[in-house]
């Protein structure tokens, strides 16, 4: 009885470590997904910038007053 008790908690034990390396391994994924968004939206925000700075300077300003005022 003892030793089928100690094959069951063997069984558990592994299937434990499986799962727990299968979470280790989407949790490095989703890391490395993150840090990509996280690149991304930098890059959106500089690209942002860098056009408003551009369309302020060569064009006409938004916040400028209509002429009838």
């Amino acid at each position: 009885m003892n030793e089928n008790r100690l094959i069951e908690l063997e069984i558990k034990t592994a299937y434990q470590e499986d799962l727990l390396q299968t979470l280790n391994k989407i949790v490095g994924q989703q890391q490395h997904q993150i840090t990509r968004l996280e690149a991304t939206c930098k890059m959106l925000n500089d690209r942002i910038k860098s056009l408003s700075t551009e369309g302020n300077g060569g064009g006409e300003n938004i916040e400028e007053v209509p002429p009838h005022y």
